[in-house]
């Protein structure tokens, strides 16, 4: 079981991603469009196998082409993934999926009337084993009811490499819609709500880039659903010496116990990624989660051809949105960013 697949959009990193972690699963790349040579050069040689088209009705047009996935500048997601939906293809979005509520309500809308998927690759949880791994001891009964959450999302800014529209504020969204969407999912997932959370406080500033006034370098929200309390912190302050770009961490409060992944980096010392800690009544354990299987990929192309919503639910893929939209227009009373 396959499917045949097509890119829109490489303006972030984080397409590759997106076309690996399907390509691991058997799927077929097709096609991509892209206007910047600077992208598209280095994207085609890395995936020989895709035609670069010029223009995208060429992938939109194609009936045989199943599944769309976009990593565009972050405001022209949502338009390009309405217009994927209606042309009768899914969607999988890199983070956000979309910069704005009323963007967001009309994908809503749009995938309601056209029954398409429209998936949004959170890979601080999809492509990350240790989320993953917690995810399966949670569900086990390993910690108890969750009833806290506590993601930290530093990032390092490498300003140098960036381009213009990063530090553009319409065009990124801000860094609670941004950054804080992978937590927001990780906190429905793990609360065990797909619907019911809300934003209770949220915060955002430019502490330490007054030459980049659009750009909010520090943020955190505090979140609540029925059973679950949560907080998050995004920054980007990750300094040189850590020696990766940011220490990603989740601490996932039980009735019985407690984890905390240390995601890209153990800072004690131990090598690679993906360090899990698990403490409970028996003690404390570090669980090497290097060869946990990542089921996103396998699960996503058997909701195409199933229907069905494996990978993840649709009113999570929102509601995680919904959240960080909600979170970013709270902290932003009052304030007027560069425009």
């Amino acid at each position: 079981m396959t499917i045949r697949f097509a890119a829109i959009g490489l303006n972030h990193s984080h397409i590759y991603g997106q076309v690996n972690l399907l390509l691991r699963e058997g799927a077929e790349f097709v096609a991509f469009c892209a206007p910047e040579d600077e992208l598209a050069v280095p994207f085609g040689e890395k995936y020989p196998q895709a035609r670069r088209v010029a223009d995208r009705r060429a992938i939109l047009e194609d009936a045989s082409i199943h599944l769309v996935l976009t990593a565009a500048v972050l405001n022209e997601r949502a338009a390009l993934s309405i217009e994927v939906m209606r042309h009768g293809k899914d969607v999988m979005s890199d983070k956000p999926g979309m910069t704005t509520l009323a963007q967001l309500a009309e994908l809503r809308r749009a995938q309601a009337e056209t029954g398409r998927i429209y998936s949004v690759c959170y890979s601080e949880h999809f492509e990350t084993r240790s989320t993953v791994r917690a995810g399966e001891l949670v569900a086990a009964g390993a910690i108890g009811r969750v009833v806290h959450t506590l993601g930290l999302g530093p990032h390092q800014i490498r300003n140098n490499q960036r381009p213009d529209w990063f530090y553009d504020r319409p065009r990124y969204g801000g860094i609670l819609c941004d950054i804080g969407s992978h937590q927001c999912e990780q906190f429905l997932f793990f609360s065990g709500s797909d619907t019911e959370a809300e934003v209770i406080s949220a915060t955002v500033n430019n502490r330490g880039n007054p030459g980049r006034p659009g750009l909010q370098d520090v943020g955190d929200m505090h979140l609540k659903s029925p059973t679950t309390t949560g907080y998050v912190r995004v920054d980007w302050f990750t300094p040189d010496g850590l020696g990766t770009w940011g220490d990603g961490r989740l601490v996932i409060l039980g009735t019985e116990g407690y984890i905390e992944c240390r995601k890209y980096i153990d800072i004690a010392g131990r090598p690679g990624t993906d360090h899990l800690f698990l403490v409970d009544k028996a003690g404390t354990r570090h669980i090497d989660c290097a060869t946990q299987e990542l089921p996103y990929g396998r699960q996503l192309i058997a909701d195409i051809h199933d229907r069905t919503e494996t990978a993840m639910p649709q009113a999570r893929a929102f509601k995680a949105m919904e959240l960080a939209l909600t979170a970013q227009q709270m902290a932003e009373i009052g304030t007027v960013w560069q425009q």
